[in-house]
């Protein structure tokens, strides 16, 4: 390993990822689809490869089947240069596949297979490079990450050792099809909150999490647990930001929607790079903001996180 390669990451994520099986044909149903691309997914890793698209470095903490999806995970991480060496392989499972059905603009159904378990839920205390996830400027960890044992203790154990340094973010990407109930993905978000400096969700997302979605309820509930930057988004009505210095909600960028999917992962990677430029909140947002937007025009999840370039012209070629 070169001096280089042992320098702490910028951005190190931990959590979901598979092989996101998209229908080359828009708006007609899986059954009636003759053809497919096939593209790197999961909400962790989409947040790893947008931050790596930004000039950052990152690295993903999660893990594969021992199968040709497998090597197709590495293979797609080192093409967009994020570092894969806590990406490992769980003998008898395969890499989940995750198919959607596109109807723009807004409808986007999920077909996850990742059943009886995923690998990524298999990642293990023991198993965590805990110095690597102390030392990150950004680590960003989701709730997905809490529904299931081993994966929940995990989690739980890089929030503890990480102890608040640097920027610690809580993406709330709540799935109802991976948890037993609302109520049981609430309960464990609670353990979770109090380590993180940042908080990220939708509405519903935040109503699961801390029982509000009103979004200024929602910013004051996370903020009142010890988040200091509670981003709420509003969909239409933009994304709001609090902490404790500034309030500020920043409208959506216009686009025409090809697929929504991956626009979240997106918003992320970027807000991480606002964030490690030290902007105010008010740009950072407005960043994040267009870098979904470009990602909500294209087909592709990771394969279409934008350069900095593409961000700026989203803005009007106003950074």
């Amino acid at each position: 390993m070169t001096p280089k390669e042992t320098k702490p990451f910028e951005v190190l994520t931990m959590g979901r990822v598979g092989v996101d099986i998209y229908p080359e044909q828009i708006g007609v149903p899986l059954d009636e689809v003759t053809s497919f691309g096939k593209f790197l997914g999961g909400s962790a890793t989409n947040v790893a490869v947008a931050a790596a698209r930004l000039g950052r470095r990152s690295a993903v903490i999660t893990r594969t089947g021992e199968d040709p999806f497998g090597r197709f995970v590495h293979r797609a991480l080192e093409g967009f240069g994020v570092d894969d060496r806590f990406v490992s392989a769980v003998p008898d499972l395969p890499t989940p596949v995750t198919f959607c059905e596109i109807f723009p603009p807004d409808d986007f159904p999920l077909y996850f297979y990742r059943r009886p378990t995923a690998p990524d839920l298999q990642i293990r205390a023991d198993e965590l490079d805990l110095d690597a996830v102390r030392e990150a400027e950004v680590f960003w960890v989701t709730v997905t990450g809490l529904s299931e044992e081993p994966s929940r203790e995990a989690t739980l154990a890089a929030l503890e050792a990480r102890g608040g340094r640097g920027v610690t973010v809580l993406d709330l990407d709540y799935r109802a099809m991976f948890w037993a109930s609302a109520d049981e993905a609430r309960a464990q978000v609670a353990r979770a909150l109090p380590y993180a400096t940042v908080a990220v969700g939708n509405r519903e997302e935040c109503e699961v999490a801390v029982g509000e979605s009103d979004p200024e309820a929602a910013a004051k509930a996370l903020r009142d647990v010890g988040v200091r930057l509670a981003v709420v988004k509003q969909g239409p009505a933009g994304v709001l930001g609090v902490d404790a210095h500034e309030h500020v909600t920043v409208p959506p960028v216009p686009v025409d929607v090809v697929n929504g999917l991956g626009a979240g992962d997106a918003f992320g990677g970027a807000l991480c790079h606002g964030l490690l430029a030290r902007w105010d909140l008010r740009r950072t947002l407005s960043f994040a903001n267009a870098a979904g937007a470009y990602v909500a025009g294209q087909l592709a999840c990771a394969d279409a996180m934008p350069d900095t370039t593409q961000v700026v012209a989203m803005l009007g070629g106003d950074a």
